[in-house]
């Protein structure tokens, strides 16, 4: 084996190492554990046995880089494998290892060996530099099948949510935030809160718009909405770059449920009919239908609407009718820009109270956050640490079960905030996250420029000015020109991808149908034998994850404060009767509508604290994974294009009435950490 050799030990006619061992920033990572190395050339050289703990020093704690010396022949060769290994001595004898770094004193060269495990006590591990292969071409595969099968344990797929989503069963404690991201939501609304103090109030009720508006100035800042929320323009723009961007379609042909005729609408039409702008595609349309059997808290009403959109002659997405249920009938009026100014309005309220609704339970929670927890729970239950793939998705998965679980949980729990501040509570929104789930394909919905297309606007001569689409776009492309380059390094031929049996089975249980416990994920391409076959398949199921986890969450989630924290321009909850006929209302007629102060304060402090960035942007890893040259050079050339789409995003931004940052990549995070 070697004899040991302390730090301070030189040998003649040798050459220096220094070993630099980074443990993992996670709860429980650091170790009082006496840790043994050896280093390996490529010729099977080795080193002596370097102990990793010094004497009277606290070595190896949790998120801490230590180094140690080593000295080894001049003849030997570029490092090329590790052997760990570690005994159970001390309190704290677990211990998470990160990476170690070998760093040749005499050329300066680097060798990098990522371990991202918890090393077991009188196990020996043996790693290869940069830690990365398929699982056939492993060293020991038994260790390895071992080493997944371990795994499946502490991540056990389980359904919280009837007929919704896999989940993790328990919060494994390896998936626990970092010291240097504490998220804890009480403690964070409580100082968010002292912000507020400024309010003071002796009703809950309130006595005016203007009363409303001058809560913000000096509490938590005035939602960018509050200046513009009541012009249908603005309504228009909160299709395109609002908070919910992703439901608008290009109209072919009127539903027959919605009741809307062409002498209606024709004064909004710049002298065109109904029929003619539909010709001219220039009528887009909203239809919430799913929408339909959601039950609501406390008899309150929500809306199963459409709306209807006009693109005018300056390219602005004008709303021309809105009618608030499917079935027609003398109390479901379709409602025009022409009625009385705030009948008008509240119709455009309770249309977007079902718009919010459907956001918070589809487009925020379930498409981002517990669509992609089934995804990360899966990953770890059949891809190794060792597999390129596991490390190509791993920083896009930071966080992501701990803040559904930790944090999530207390928003969604009974009585918690889901049930105070929205139309439909907690039972309503499980129901409609189970519905839309049920639909959602990875193939389209999941596919951005897909689900675009799918809707009918994706060709910009037909929707000029439709900044989610634009941006969105530009970064997917980014990241699956990224994806592609890593993928077909590891897979240059065909044979691996078949006789990749972690890929495989990965695949199997994403696929696999929720009632025999596996994800239920639709859409996911692969052979008539279930099987992977091709790199564009790969390419696209990790395109799509990835840019889940980045670009949708961050068009969902980063403007929520902005969108909701004043209720009447996208409020998540209404208290009275949707309008039945065109009687002109008054200003009182929308107050009473509001929420109270106490809920909308609840409102504005959660959403501030939802609308917060705490971790790095996309490309800038909090954890690198991948080390080798290939995908180093591929995640550098990916990073350079996002800081091209980055400025193009704020040189355009410069010149708009209504700039869209949200999915500018420096504000796009790696992944769903909040």
């Amino acid at each position: 084996m070697g004899q040991w050799v302390s730090s301070f030990q030189v040998a003649e006619g040798s050459r220096q190492l220094l070993l630099h061992v980074r443990t993992g920033d996670r709860k429980g990572a650091g170790t009082d554990a006496n840790v043994w190395l050896i280093v390996y050339d490529a010729n099977d050289r080795k080193s002596p046995i370097i102990k990793l703990n010094r004497k009277f020093k606290n070595d190896n704690e949790r998120g801490a880089v230590n180094t140690y010396t080593a000295y080894v022949a001049l003849e030997f060769g570029k490092p090329d494998k590790i052997e760990l290994w570690r005994d159970s001595f001390g309190i704290g004898d677990n211990w998470f290892l990160e990476r170690i770094d070998v760093e040749d004193q005499e050329n300066g060269e680097f060798s990098h060996f990522p371990v991202h495990r918890w090393i077991k006590s009188n196990r020996r591990y043996l790693l290869c530099e940069y830690d990365c292969c398929l699982p056939q071409h492993a060293d020991s595969q038994h260790n390895r099948r071992q080493e997944v099968k371990e795994k499946r344990c502490c991540y056990d797929i389980h359904f919280h949510i009837k007929n919704g989503p896999a989940q993790v069963r328990c919060l494994p404690e390896d998936e626990t935030f970092s010291d240097d991201y504490q998220w804890d939501i009480v403690k964070t609304k409580t100082r968010l809160l002292v912000h507020t103090k400024v309010i003071r109030w002796t009703t809950d009720k309130w006595k005016s718009l203007e009363n409303l508006k001058r809560v913000y100035k000096f509490s938590l800042g005035e939602p960018n909405a509050m200046q513009y929320w009541s012009e249908d323009k603005w309504f228009g723009l909160q299709r395109t770059q609002g908070t919910n961007p992703v439901l608008l379609n290009l109209c072919e042909k009127i539903p027959s449920k919605f009741a809307v005729e062409s002498k209606m609408v024709e004064p909004f039409l710049e002298g065109r009919t109904l029929e003619k702008a539909i010709e001219d595609k220039k009528i887009f349309i909203i239809d919430l239908a799913i929408l339909e059997g959601i039950t609501t808290r406390d008899n309150k009403v929500l809306c199963k609407p459409f709306a209807l959109f006009y693109l005018n002659k300056q390219d602005e997405l004008m709303p021309i009718a809105i009618q608030l249920f499917q079935e027609p009938g003398p109390e479901n009026p379709v409602f025009l820009p022409s009625d009385p100014t705030y009948t008008w309005l509240l119709a455009k309220m309770f249309y977007n109270n079902a718009d919010a609704t459907y956001h918070q339970a589809c487009t925020h929670l379930g498409f981002t956050h517990l669509l992609m927890e089934g995804v990360v729970v899966c990953t770890h239950r059949n891809l190794s640490p060792s597999h390129p793939l596991f490390k190509l998705m791993a920083p896009h998965f930071l966080f992501l079960l701990a803040i559904n679980s930790r944090g999530l949980s207390k928003l969604i729990s009974p009585g918690g905030w889901v049930d105070k501040t929205m139309s439909v509570g907690t039972a309503g929104m499980f129901q409609l996250i189970a519905k839309g789930l049920d639909t959602w394909s990875l193939d389209v919905d999941g596919t951005i420029p897909e689900s675009i297309r799918k809707r009918g606007v994706l060709d910009p001569a037909i929707l000029p000015n439709y900044p989610y689409r634009d941006n969105a776009i530009a970064i997917w492309d980014a990241i699956k020109r990224y994806v592609t380059k890593v993928v077909t390094h590891f897979y240059d031929c065909e044979e691996k991808i078949i006789h990749d049996y972690e890929l495989q089975q990965w695949r199997e249980e994403l696929i696999k149908d929720k009632r025999s416990g596996g994800v239920g994920i639709k859409g996911i391409p692969g052979d008539e034998n279930g099987k992977f076959t091709s790199v564009n398949e790969i390419v696209d199921v990790i395109t799509v994850i990835i840019s889940t986890c980045s670009i949708g969450h961050a068009a969902a989630n980063f403007q929520q404060y902005d969108d909701y924290a004043f209720p009447p321009n996208y409020p998540s909850i209404l208290s009275g009767d949707a309008p039945k006929d065109k009687t002109p209302l008054t200003e009182e007629d929308i107050l009473i509508q509001l929420p109270n102060k106490t809920t909308t304060l609840d409102v504005m402090v959660i959403t501030k604290l939802l609308s917060s960035k705490g971790t790095n942007s996309l490309g800038d890893f909090e954890v690198q994974y991948l080390f080798d040259p290939i995908s180093v050079k591929a995640a550098n050339e990916f990073r350079q294009e996002l800081r091209e789409i980055s400025d193009k995003i704020k040189f355009c931004n410069k010149t708009k009435e209504h700039p869209y940052h949200w999915l500018d990549p420096d504000i796009v995070p790696n992944s769903i950490s909040i």
